[in-house]
Protein backbone atom coordinates (compact mmCIF):
# COMPACT_ATOMS: atom_id res chain seq x y z
CA UNK A 1 0.00 0.00 0.00
CA UNK A 2 1.44 3.62 -0.80
CA UNK A 3 2.43 5.19 2.27
CA UNK A 4 0.12 8.52 3.44
CA UNK A 5 1.05 11.88 2.38
CA UNK A 6 3.39 13.96 4.87
CA UNK A 7 1.28 15.75 7.16
CA UNK A 8 3.73 19.35 8.51
CA UNK A 9 2.63 22.36 10.30
CA UNK A 10 3.67 25.86 9.73
CA UNK A 11 3.26 28.64 11.68
CA UNK A 12 3.96 32.25 9.86
CA UNK A 13 4.20 35.05 12.32
CA UNK A 14 3.97 38.29 10.57
CA UNK A 15 4.19 41.68 11.38
CA UNK A 16 0.03 42.03 10.83
CA UNK A 17 -1.20 38.41 11.53
CA UNK A 18 -0.04 35.17 13.25
CA UNK A 19 -1.15 31.98 10.98
CA UNK A 20 -1.55 28.38 11.16
CA UNK A 21 -1.39 25.29 8.12
CA UNK A 22 -1.90 22.20 9.42
CA UNK A 23 -1.68 20.09 5.83
CA UNK A 24 -1.05 17.25 4.24
CA UNK A 25 1.44 17.57 1.15
CA UNK A 26 2.10 14.98 -1.87
CA UNK A 27 3.81 15.49 -4.83
CA UNK A 28 4.20 19.46 -4.19
CA UNK A 29 0.19 19.61 -3.85
CA UNK A 30 -1.67 21.00 -0.25
CA UNK A 31 -4.43 19.52 0.82
CA UNK A 32 -4.96 21.66 3.92
CA UNK A 33 -6.45 20.03 7.10
CA UNK A 34 -6.45 23.34 9.43
CA UNK A 35 -6.28 26.90 8.53
CA UNK A 36 -6.61 29.95 11.28
CA UNK A 37 -5.37 32.89 11.14
CA UNK A 38 -5.06 35.55 14.03
CA UNK A 39 -4.43 39.69 13.83
CA UNK A 40 -2.02 40.53 16.28
CA UNK A 41 -0.11 43.37 14.84
CA UNK A 42 3.14 42.57 16.07
CA UNK A 43 5.10 45.01 14.09
CA UNK A 44 3.21 47.79 15.83
CA UNK A 45 5.37 50.91 16.88
CA UNK A 46 8.62 48.64 15.13
CA UNK A 47 9.27 51.58 12.89
CA UNK A 48 9.01 54.34 16.18
CA UNK A 49 10.81 52.26 18.54
CA UNK A 50 12.92 49.73 16.77
CA UNK A 51 11.25 47.26 19.45
CA UNK A 52 8.48 44.75 19.53
CA UNK A 53 5.97 46.32 22.07
CA UNK A 54 5.19 43.65 25.25
CA UNK A 55 1.59 43.74 24.46
CA UNK A 56 2.35 43.13 20.69
CA UNK A 57 4.61 39.83 21.56
CA UNK A 58 1.72 38.85 24.27
CA UNK A 59 -0.81 39.09 21.64
CA UNK A 60 1.41 36.66 19.23
CA UNK A 61 2.19 34.36 22.06
CA UNK A 62 -1.81 33.73 22.59
CA UNK A 63 -2.62 33.35 19.08
CA UNK A 64 0.11 30.65 18.92
CA UNK A 65 -0.69 29.05 22.07
CA UNK A 66 -4.04 27.27 20.71
CA UNK A 67 -1.95 26.60 17.40
CA UNK A 68 0.40 24.98 18.86
CA UNK A 69 -2.21 22.23 20.54
CA UNK A 70 -4.21 21.97 17.28
CA UNK A 71 -1.53 20.87 15.45
CA UNK A 72 -0.26 17.91 18.06
CA UNK A 73 -3.95 17.06 18.13
CA UNK A 74 -4.09 16.91 14.43
CA UNK A 75 -0.75 15.17 14.14
CA UNK A 76 1.56 17.02 12.32
CA UNK A 77 5.01 14.98 11.76
CA UNK A 78 7.27 18.45 11.11
CA UNK A 79 6.54 21.62 12.52
CA UNK A 80 8.29 25.18 10.88
CA UNK A 81 7.56 28.28 12.92
CA UNK A 82 8.69 31.31 10.39
CA UNK A 83 8.98 34.97 11.10
CA UNK A 84 9.26 37.85 8.75
CA UNK A 85 9.36 41.30 8.91
CA UNK A 86 8.93 42.94 12.57
CA UNK A 87 11.27 40.02 13.83
CA UNK A 88 13.58 40.66 11.44
CA UNK A 89 13.66 44.25 12.14
CA UNK A 90 13.15 44.69 15.80
CA UNK A 91 16.22 45.08 17.97
CA UNK A 92 14.57 42.46 20.45
CA UNK A 93 13.64 39.87 17.70
CA UNK A 94 15.82 37.45 18.71
CA UNK A 95 14.47 37.84 22.15
CA UNK A 96 10.99 36.89 21.10
CA UNK A 97 12.49 33.77 19.15
CA UNK A 98 13.75 33.10 22.49
CA UNK A 99 10.89 33.02 24.46
CA UNK A 100 8.80 30.97 21.67
CA UNK A 101 11.56 28.54 22.04
CA UNK A 102 10.76 28.69 25.78
CA UNK A 103 7.26 28.69 26.04
CA UNK A 104 6.28 26.75 22.93
CA UNK A 105 8.84 24.56 22.47
CA UNK A 106 9.23 25.95 19.06
CA UNK A 107 12.33 26.58 17.07
CA UNK A 108 10.80 29.47 15.13
CA UNK A 109 13.76 30.56 12.21
CA UNK A 110 13.09 34.64 11.03
CA UNK A 111 13.50 34.55 7.28
CA UNK A 112 15.76 36.57 5.13
CA UNK A 113 14.64 38.26 2.13
CA UNK A 114 15.43 35.63 -0.29
CA UNK A 115 14.09 32.77 1.21
CA UNK A 116 10.60 34.65 2.05
CA UNK A 117 10.47 35.51 -1.90
CA UNK A 118 11.02 31.60 -2.58
CA UNK A 119 8.94 30.02 -0.52
CA UNK A 120 6.40 32.82 -1.27
CA UNK A 121 6.76 32.33 -5.05
CA UNK A 122 6.34 28.39 -4.68
CA UNK A 123 3.72 28.81 -2.74
CA UNK A 124 1.30 31.15 -5.24
CA UNK A 125 2.52 28.97 -8.16
CA UNK A 126 2.24 25.69 -6.60
CA UNK A 127 -1.43 24.72 -8.14
CA UNK A 128 -0.56 26.43 -11.72
CA UNK A 129 2.85 27.09 -13.05
CA UNK A 130 3.11 29.94 -14.90
CA UNK A 131 3.90 30.20 -18.53
CA UNK A 132 4.61 33.86 -19.10
CA UNK A 133 6.71 36.24 -16.67
CA UNK A 134 4.32 36.79 -13.61
CA UNK A 135 4.72 39.26 -11.10
CA UNK A 136 3.43 37.53 -7.27
CA UNK A 137 2.58 40.30 -5.10
CA UNK A 138 2.80 39.86 -1.03
CA UNK A 139 2.03 42.58 0.87
CA UNK A 140 2.72 41.95 4.52
CA UNK A 141 2.26 44.13 7.69
CA UNK A 142 6.48 45.42 7.87
CA UNK A 143 7.14 44.31 4.37
CA UNK A 144 6.49 43.76 0.62
CA UNK A 145 7.58 40.98 -1.55
CA UNK A 146 7.86 41.51 -5.20
CA UNK A 147 9.06 38.31 -7.62
CA UNK A 148 9.08 38.11 -11.15
CA UNK A 149 8.61 34.62 -12.44
CA UNK A 150 8.09 31.87 -14.77
CA UNK A 151 7.53 28.13 -14.18
CA UNK A 152 8.91 27.43 -11.65
CA UNK A 153 12.38 29.73 -11.96
CA UNK A 154 12.52 33.03 -10.12
CA UNK A 155 13.91 35.31 -12.38
CA UNK A 156 13.92 38.33 -9.87
CA UNK A 157 12.67 39.55 -6.22
CA UNK A 158 13.14 42.41 -4.16
CA UNK A 159 12.07 43.01 -0.63
CA UNK A 160 10.34 46.54 -0.33
CA UNK A 161 10.05 48.62 3.40
CA UNK A 162 6.67 49.17 2.92
CA UNK A 163 3.46 47.43 4.84
CA UNK A 164 -0.19 47.83 5.87
CA UNK A 165 1.19 48.32 9.39
CA UNK A 166 4.59 50.07 8.50
CA UNK A 167 2.38 53.02 6.36
CA UNK A 168 -0.44 53.04 8.44
CA UNK A 169 1.62 54.23 11.38
CA UNK A 170 4.25 56.71 9.08
CA UNK A 171 1.49 58.31 6.81
CA UNK A 172 -2.59 57.62 7.93
CA UNK A 173 -3.34 58.91 11.51
CA UNK A 174 -6.55 60.72 11.16
CA UNK A 175 -9.53 58.97 10.76
CA UNK A 176 -10.75 58.50 8.30
CA UNK A 177 -7.33 59.43 6.36
CA UNK A 178 -7.06 63.18 5.11
CA UNK A 179 -6.56 63.77 1.02
CA UNK A 180 -2.95 65.38 2.23
CA UNK A 181 -2.05 61.99 4.40
CA UNK A 182 -3.51 59.56 1.46
CA UNK A 183 -1.28 61.50 -1.24
CA UNK A 184 2.08 61.33 1.28
CA UNK A 185 1.36 57.43 1.57
CA UNK A 186 1.04 57.15 -2.04
CA UNK A 187 4.21 59.78 -2.75
CA UNK A 188 6.29 57.16 -0.14
CA UNK A 189 5.36 53.71 -1.67
CA UNK A 190 5.76 55.18 -4.97
CA UNK A 191 9.47 56.23 -4.68
CA UNK A 192 10.19 52.83 -2.74
CA UNK A 193 8.63 50.89 -5.66
CA UNK A 194 10.22 52.89 -8.64
CA UNK A 195 13.62 52.82 -6.90
CA UNK A 196 13.12 49.21 -5.53
CA UNK A 197 11.93 47.66 -9.89
CA UNK A 198 14.25 50.09 -11.79
CA UNK A 199 16.00 46.83 -12.77
CA UNK A 200 12.95 44.51 -12.41
CA UNK A 201 11.85 42.57 -15.44
CA UNK A 202 8.65 42.80 -17.47
CA UNK A 203 5.15 40.79 -16.09
CA UNK A 204 2.57 39.76 -18.40
CA UNK A 205 -0.08 38.83 -15.08
CA UNK A 206 -0.10 39.03 -11.97
CA UNK A 207 -0.65 37.08 -9.02
CA UNK A 208 -1.88 38.61 -5.32
CA UNK A 209 -1.33 36.86 -1.85
CA UNK A 210 -2.19 37.94 1.52
CA UNK A 211 -5.06 39.92 3.66
CA UNK A 212 -5.17 43.26 1.58
CA UNK A 213 -5.99 41.36 -2.15
CA UNK A 214 -8.24 38.53 -0.33
CA UNK A 215 -9.88 41.26 1.61
CA UNK A 216 -10.65 43.18 -1.84
CA UNK A 217 -12.43 40.09 -3.66
CA UNK A 218 -14.39 39.51 -0.23
CA UNK A 219 -15.47 42.92 -0.67
CA UNK A 220 -16.06 42.76 -4.57
CA UNK A 221 -18.10 39.41 -3.81
CA UNK A 222 -20.02 40.94 -0.91
CA UNK A 223 -18.53 37.55 1.27
CA UNK A 224 -20.38 37.10 4.28
CA UNK A 225 -18.86 34.76 6.03
CA UNK A 226 -15.89 34.97 4.31
CA UNK A 227 -15.27 31.63 1.46
CA UNK A 228 -11.86 31.61 0.52
CA UNK A 229 -12.66 29.03 -2.15
CA UNK A 230 -14.72 32.15 -3.69
CA UNK A 231 -11.71 34.18 -2.77
CA UNK A 232 -9.11 31.86 -4.59
CA UNK A 233 -8.82 32.46 -8.22
CA UNK A 234 -10.68 35.91 -8.55
CA UNK A 235 -9.66 38.31 -10.95
CA UNK A 236 -9.33 41.80 -9.43
CA UNK A 237 -9.57 45.42 -12.48
CA UNK A 238 -7.72 48.17 -11.42
CA UNK A 239 -10.74 50.31 -11.68
CA UNK A 240 -12.29 48.49 -9.29
CA UNK A 241 -9.75 48.55 -7.03
CA UNK A 242 -9.45 52.08 -7.42
CA UNK A 243 -12.80 52.33 -6.52
CA UNK A 244 -12.51 50.11 -3.62
CA UNK A 245 -9.78 52.37 -2.30
CA UNK A 246 -11.78 55.55 -2.38
CA UNK A 247 -15.16 53.83 -0.78
CA UNK A 248 -12.78 52.57 2.40
CA UNK A 249 -10.52 55.73 2.29
CA UNK A 250 -13.70 58.04 2.61
CA UNK A 251 -15.10 55.69 5.51
CA UNK A 252 -13.97 55.81 9.39
CA UNK A 253 -13.07 53.18 10.87
CA UNK A 254 -16.68 53.05 12.40
CA UNK A 255 -18.01 52.38 9.06
CA UNK A 256 -15.07 50.91 7.42
CA UNK A 257 -15.86 47.79 9.86
CA UNK A 258 -19.40 47.58 8.40
CA UNK A 259 -18.80 47.00 4.90
CA UNK A 260 -19.61 43.53 3.69
CA UNK A 261 -16.82 41.60 3.09
CA UNK A 262 -14.17 43.07 5.06
CA UNK A 263 -12.69 41.44 8.68
CA UNK A 264 -12.77 43.87 11.48
CA UNK A 265 -9.93 43.25 12.43
CA UNK A 266 -8.10 44.25 8.83
CA UNK A 267 -10.22 47.11 8.70
CA UNK A 268 -7.72 49.94 10.37
CA UNK A 269 -4.80 49.25 8.12
CA UNK A 270 -6.29 48.07 4.76
CA UNK A 271 -6.57 51.62 3.47
CA UNK A 272 -2.47 51.46 3.09
CA UNK A 273 -2.82 48.17 1.57
CA UNK A 274 -4.67 48.60 -1.25
CA UNK A 275 -2.78 52.41 -2.06
CA UNK A 276 0.12 49.98 -2.43
CA UNK A 277 -1.26 47.64 -4.35
CA UNK A 278 -2.48 50.18 -7.05
CA UNK A 279 1.07 51.80 -6.90
CA UNK A 280 2.89 48.10 -7.32
CA UNK A 281 0.23 47.62 -10.38
CA UNK A 282 0.95 51.18 -12.00
CA UNK A 283 4.50 50.64 -11.83
CA UNK A 284 4.38 46.90 -13.48
CA UNK A 285 1.67 48.34 -16.38
CA UNK A 286 -0.66 45.28 -14.95
CA UNK A 287 -4.27 46.12 -15.55
CA UNK A 288 -5.72 42.94 -13.23
CA UNK A 289 -4.25 40.63 -10.77
CA UNK A 290 -5.22 37.40 -9.68
CA UNK A 291 -6.27 36.54 -5.84
CA UNK A 292 -4.25 33.51 -4.48
CA UNK A 293 -4.96 32.20 -0.93
CA UNK A 294 -1.75 30.25 -1.50
CA UNK A 295 0.94 32.08 -0.01
CA UNK A 296 3.87 31.48 1.98
CA UNK A 297 1.91 29.06 4.24
CA UNK A 298 1.50 27.17 1.41
CA UNK A 299 5.61 27.34 -0.01
CA UNK A 300 6.69 26.63 3.61
CA UNK A 301 4.47 23.68 4.15
CA UNK A 302 6.08 21.97 0.74
CA UNK A 303 9.44 22.50 1.75
CA UNK A 304 8.96 21.42 4.64
CA UNK A 305 7.60 18.09 3.26
CA UNK A 306 10.16 17.90 0.68
CA UNK A 307 12.78 17.73 3.56
CA UNK A 308 10.75 14.99 5.41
Amino acid sequence: MPSAPPRVAVIDIGSNSTRLLVADVADGRVTPIERRSTVTRLGRGVVVSGRLAAEAIEAACAAIDPYVATLQELGAERIDAIATSAVRDAENGSAFVAELRERFALSARVLGGEEEARLTYLGATSEHSPEVPTLVIDIGGGSTELIVGKRREIEWHVSLQAGVVRHTERHLPSDPPTPVELEAVAIDLRGLIEAATAEAPGAVEGIAVAGTPTSLAAIELGLVPYDPKRVHGHVLELPSIQRMLSQLASAPLAERVEIPGLHADRAPTIVAGVVTLVEIMRAFDLGRITVSEHDILYGAAIALADSI
